[in-house]
């Protein structure tokens, strides 16, 4: 992704120094944090952090660029990120952070696929973070808003076009595997499979396994608006 949006300003690369899904919005508190400088593949300002993607965040918004940033893109990841993946997810939270603060964000995930067999293809998915990142400079974002991007993982012709669309209600079908390790210690290791409430629906889910690349903006205000009225009838007092 930098590669693909190198020339639109200056690249401050930024990421956690080990993997970090399924974080969420965590940030450290009670250690400290430690900094690497880690020039690679034509780019000096890369840093590797020991912390999460909100860490990262957070130390380059308030602690290393000289200057706010005028847009913050997170990923490229590996493995989408919609319907209640948002609740959970590193890549979007490392984005968030940046629309807390009022500065244009984007997250970048790529979805796998039976065709890909496991294996992901980032060019596709850099050349549309390039274009996204062009458009959102040129037409902004609402304060406090992101734009959370879902892009299957096929071939550029197999890709259907892109849908703006809604996230997705579901919650995870889970397992909790018992495993034993060699010294006969028992071990627990969580796998579950992202379910839709309603797979007919409209949402970023059901556009991404119909070969949509999906586009859904997103907030922090967790608040469900439809529902303040009915519980103001509660008689709490």
């Amino acid at each position: 992704m930098a590669e693909a949006v190198k020339e639109l300003g200056d690249i401050w690369i930024v990421a956690p120094d080990t993997e970090r899904s399924g974080v969420s919005h965590s940030f450290t508190l009670m250690v400290p944090l430690r900094s690497f400088h880690f020039p690679r593949n034509g780019f000096d300002n890369v840093f590797a952090i020991t912390g999460t993607p909100v860490d990262a965040a957070k130390f380059a918004l308030r602690g290393l660029l000289p200057r706010s940033p005028d847009l913050v893109l997170s990923g490229i990841n590996r493995g989408e990120n919609t319907g209640v993946n948002l609740l959970y997810s590193g890549t979007i939270a490392g984005a968030m952070e940046g629309a807390i603060v009022g500065i244009p964000s984007i997250a970048i995930s790529i979805a796998w696929s039976k065709l890909s067999r496991g294996a992901f293809d980032y060019s596709f998915a850099a050349k549309f973070a390039r274009k996204i990142a062009e458009t959102t400079l040129t037409n902004g974002l609402p304060f406090g808003t992101m734009l959370n991007v879902n892009i299957p993982n096929l071939p550029a012709d197999q890709i259907k076009g892109v849908s703006v669309t809604p996230q997705a209600e579901s919650h995870y079908n889970e397992v909790i595997e018992k495993r034993q390790d060699p010294r006969g210690d028992e071990y627990f290791w969580i796998s579950g499979i992202n379910q839709m409430i309603d797979p007919n629906g409209d949402n970023d889910m059901q556009s991404v396994r119909n070969g949509h690349i999906a586009v859904t903006p997103i907030c922090a205000r967790l608040t469900n608006e439809s529902f303040l009225n009915e519980l103001k009838g509660w008689n709490l007092d």
